[in-house]
C-alpha cells in the first residue's frame, strides 16, 4: 500500500513539474520576408536575396523547451527553402528545410510556416537557405539558452554571434548555374565576411567593418559560425587565446587555443577576457584549404575587438591599425588536426556500445566523361569531363514532382529506391593511386531504410579520386558522437582500438580529414527522410549527398507527425 501511495505521489508530482515546464515555455512568431535586397560590398552594388533585408539575415534566440513559428514569404525571383541547422526536429521533418527532401520549394508569391519545437538542446545553432546556392545570403543565428538560465563555464558579461561568410560580386545563382553548363568548378568567392562585413583589408569596406565591443576585466561569449559556402575557415583574434567551451550545440570540455578551426555549417562557442591593454584588436578568418592545386580565395576577413576603455585620439589623428593575428598557413592539416582531437563531451556520453546497422561510406569526388549529346562547352571539366562526387559511388539525384518525404509518408512509387549500398561496391586502395576505372560514379535516388532505435556505426572514408579533401559531413535531424578520426584507410583491426565510447563530442557536421577517415555513433531515434551530405555547396551540387528513411516506431511519440495543410506542393 505504501509503495502504491509513493508511486502515486511521484506520478503527481512529474505531472506538475512538466506542467511547469510547458507553462514556462515560450513560443516564438517570427516573419521572414526573402526578398531582392540592393547590398553594396567591395565597391560595387549587387542585388543580392536576403532575409527582411538583412545579410546575415534576423538572429533567433529562444530557450530550451520553446516553439518557434515562421511564416517564409517568398517574394525573390527563385525558389527557396529554410533549413533550421542543428535543430534535431524530432517527429517534425516536415519543418526541416531541405528542398525536395522534406518539403517542395516555396515558389515565388508563395509563403510556408515552419512550426517546430526545441527539445533538450542549448547551445548555438544557425538556419540558412536550403535552395541551391541561396545561402550565401540567406543566414542568420539561431541561440538557444538554456531552461536553467546558467551555462557550465563562468558566466560572460557579453556575447555575440560571429557569423563567417563568403560574398560573390555577382549573384550566386548564376555562378553555380554557369558551372553547372560548364561542368566546372564554379568561381571562388571575391571575400569573406564577419557578420556580413569583408573589413579593413578589401577595398571599399573599412568604414562598415564589424566592431565587437569589450572592455578590461570583461568575459566574453562569442558564438561563432562558418555560414561560408565552400571554404573551412581559421579564425582567430590578436592577443587574445580562446576557451572553446561548446560545438554545434553541444558543451566541451573546457580548452584553451589561439585558433579555431569551423568547417562550412560547424560552429563553435569560445570565451575571450579582456586581459589586454585597452586598444583595438583585429579578429581575422581566412581559407583553410585542404585539396592540393584547387583554386580557393585566399583573402583575409577581419572585425575589430575595441576595448570601450581604449583611449580616443586627438582631433585631426587617425586611429593606427589594430593588430592582427598570426594565422596559420593556408594548408596547415596539422593545426586542424591538433584542434579537433581536444575536442571531448563535457560529462559522460551515452555512446551507442552495441551496433544494429554497421555502416562504411566512400566520400569524394569524380569525373564523369562527356555525354554523347553534350558539347564541348559543357565539358570543361579535366580532360573534357564533367565534375562529380558521390558517397559509395553514388551520385545523388534530387527528385522534382515530389519531395521524399511525402514519397515515403504515402507510399508514391518511382521517386526513390532503398538500395543505397551500406559498403562501397568495390573495395580499392580509398587513399592511394585509384585507378581511373572509379572515377566515374553512377547516379540515383537511392537512400538507406532505418528501423527505429537502431544503433548505428558510420564509417566515413575520405577518397583520393581526383583530389583528395577534407569534407565537412552534415547529417540533418541528428546529433552524432564522433569516436574517432585518422589518416589513410580505415582497418577495423586496428583502428578500432582508437575509439572514444567515454566522452566523444556530440555534432551535427563532421569534418573527415583529408585523405583519412571519421567514425560517428547515433541511434535512429527520430522518424523521417534525413539527408546526409556535405556542407560545400559546390560539392553537394556535384551529388555528394545520401539520404536514411528512418522507419516510425511503436505509438505516436515515435512516428512522424501529419504534414501541415501549408505544406508547398511541387
Amino acid at each position: 500500500m505504501k509503495i502504491r501511495m509513493a508511486s502515486c505521489v511521484l506520478a503527481t508530482v512529474l505531472v506538475f513539474a512538466s506542467a511547469l515546464s510547458l507553462a514556462s515555455a515560450k513560443v516564438h512568431y517570427h516573419d521572414f520576408i526573402v526578398q531582392v535586397t540592393p547590398v553594396k560590398r567591395l565597391c560595387k552594388t549587387v542585388d543580392a536575396i536576403t532575409v527582411n533585408g538583412q545579410v546575415p539575415g534576423p538572429t533567433l534566440e529562444v530557450t530550451d523547451g520553446d516553439t518557434l513559428v515562421i511564416k517564409v514569404v517568398n517574394k525573390a525571383k527563385y525558389n527557396v527553402t529554410i533549413h533550421w541547422h542543428g535543430i534535431r526536429q524530432m517527429r517534425t521533418a516536415w519543418a526541416d528545410g531541405p528542398e525536395y527532401v522534406t518539403q517542395c520549394p516555396i515558389r515565388p508569391g508563395g509563403s510556408y510556416t515552419y512550426r517546430f519545437t526545441i527539445q533538450g538542446q542549448e547551445g548555438t545553432l544557425w538556419w540558412h537557405a536550403h535552395s541551391s546556392w541561396l545561402r550565401a545570403t540567406v543566414y542568420g543565428a539561431l541561440i538557444i539558452h538554456p531552461k536553467e538560465g546558467s551555462y557550465p563555464f563562468p558566466k560572460p558579461n557579453r556575447e555575440t554571434p560571429i557569423l563567417l561568410g563568403e560574398w560573390w560580386n555577382r549573384d550566386p545563382i548564376s555562378v553555380v548555374r554557369q558551372a553547372t553548363r560548364s561542368g566546372t568548378a564554379p568561381n571562388v568567392s571575391d571575400a569573406y565576411t564577419i557578420n556580413g562585413q569583408p573589413g579593413d583589408l578589401y577595398s571599399c569596406s573599412s568604414q562598415d567593418t564589424a566592431v565587437v565591443p569589450i572592455d578590461v576585466g570583461e568575459r566574453h561569449l562569442l558564438r561563432v559560425i562558418n555560414a561560408a559556402l565552400n571554404q573551412d575557415l581559421f579564425f582567430s583574434v590578436a592577443n587574445h587565446q580562446f576557451t572553446v567551451v561548446g560545438a554545434d550545440a553541444s558543451y566541451l570540455k573546457p580548452f584553451a587555443t589561439n585558433v579555431i578551426i569551423l568547417g562550412p555549417g560547424q560552429t563553435t562557442d569560445v570565451l575571450i577576457t579582456g586581459d589586454q591593454v585597452p586598444a583595438r584588436y583585429y579578429m581575422a578568418a581566412r581559407a583553410y584549404q585542404s585539396a592540393q592545386g584547387a583554386p580557393f580565395d585566399n583573402t583575409t576577413t577581419t572585425a575589430i575587438l575595441e576595448y570601450k576603455s581604449a583611449p580616443c585620439p586627438a582631433k585631426g589623428i587617425q586611429l593606427p591599425a589594430p593588430a592582427l593575428p598570426p594565422l596559420p598557413a593556408f594548408n596547415d592539416t596539422a593545426t586542424v588536426t591538433a584542434f579537433s582531437r581536444k575536442f571531448r563531451s563535457l560529462r559522460r556520453a551515452p555512446v551507442p556500445t552495441e551496433i544494429d546497422e554497421s555502416l562504411f561510406f566512400t566520400v569524394g569526388l569524380g569525373l564523369n566523361d562527356c555525354p554523347p549529346n553534350f558539347s564541348k562547352s559543357q565539358c570543361q571539366g579535366p580532360n573534357g569531363t564533367r565534375f562529380a562526387a558521390s558517397m559509395n559511388n553514388v551520385s545523388f539525384v534530387l527528385p522534382s514532382n515530389w519531395s521524399l518525404l511525402q514519397a515515403h509518408k504515402y507510399g508514391i512509387p518511382n521517386v526513390f529506391t532503398t538500395d543505397f549500398p551500406a559498403n562501397p561496391p568495390v573495395k580499392f586502395d580509398y587513399t592511394g593511386n585509384v585507378s581511373r576505372d572509379l572515377w566515374q560514379p553512377e547516379t540515383g535516388t537511392k537512400l538507406y531504410k532505418l528501423k527505429y532505435g537502431s544503433r548505428v556505426q558510420i564509417v566515413l572514408q575520405g577518397t583520393s579520386i581526383f583530389t583528395a579533401e577534407n569534407h565537412p559531413i552534415h547529417i540533418h535531424g541528428y546529433d552524432f558522437f564522433i569516436i574517432a578520426e585518422g589518416f589513410g584507410n580505415f582497418d577495423p583491426k586496428t583502428d578500432a582500438a582508437k575509439f572514444n565510447l567515454v566522452d566523444p563530442p556530440m555534432r551535427n557536421t563532421v569534418g573527415v580529414p583529408v585523405n583519412g577517415w571519421a567514425v560517428i555513433r547515433f541511434v535512429a531515434d527520430n522518424p523521417g527522410v534525413w539527408i546526409m551530405h556535405c556542407h560545400l555547396d559546390v560539392h553537394i551540387t556535384w551529388g555528394l549527398a545520401m539520404a536514411f528513411v528512418v522507419e516510425d516506431g511503436v505509438g505516436l511519440l515515435e512516428s512522424l507527425e501529419e504534414p501541415p495543410e501549408d505544406l508547398p506542393i511541387c
